[in-house]
């Protein structure tokens, strides 16, 4: 794919199944992750891969968050947390690692996390593959931080799911640069 189609075109899918990204693909995928803005290098990222059993594993880490967070949380809700993960055949759990350095702000990191994670995306895109990227509570929930094993200088950036899009791409609205771009003087 062209590349300024590729980014011009790149689109979440919220349904996602088999098959996801391959070993060989991962390779491909971390090759253009890792090409993300970086101020001084210092690969302020890093991933963790979830896939197959490690799927289950991920949603009782949530669930069990969840009720952490809810103490009277319904049966219901507990299974839809557990049942979170299984909606993708691959999980990459992207990881802000931020280090004190006297020239790269949080913030900076941050946003190569982010890049970081963007160009994730769009080589999974590239390679035939969708995602959507998801944050929500479990991106900050302290019990999932230490079931991921993060340390305490790490945050989740997000959770990108990954897989073969179910169905076809939503469509979205055209932007125009006037819609949010303005001359400086």
């Amino acid at each position: 794919m062209e590349a300024l189609t590729l980014l011009k075109t790149r689109n979440s899918a919220a349904k996602l199944c088999a098959p996801g990204p391959k070993d060989e693909d991962l390779e491909e995928i971390f090759a253009a992750a890792s090409r993300a803005p970086d101020h001084s290098r210092l690969r302020p990222w890093r991933f963790l891969v979830v896939r197959g059993e490690s799927l289950s594993a991920l949603g009782e880490l949530f669930a069990t968050a969840a009720m952490q967070r809810n103490r009277e949380l319904s049966e219901a809700d507990c299974q839809r947390f557990r049942l979170q993960p299984l909606r993708a055949p691959l999980i990459l759990v992207v990881i802000a690692c931020i280090k004190d350095h006297p020239k790269v702000p949080v913030i900076e990191q941050q946003l190569s996390a982010g890049c970081a994670a963007h160009g994730a995306l769009l080589a999974a895109e590239a390679l035939g593959y969708a995602a959507i990227w998801r944050t929500g509570e479990n991106a900050f929930d302290p019990v999932v931080h230490k079931g991921l094993g993060l340390e305490s200088h790490e945050e989740i950036s997000g959770f990108l799911y990954m897989g073969t899009r179910e169905g076809s791409a939503k469509p979205l609205p055209e932007m125009l640069p006037t819609d949010f771009m303005k001359e400086w003087r």
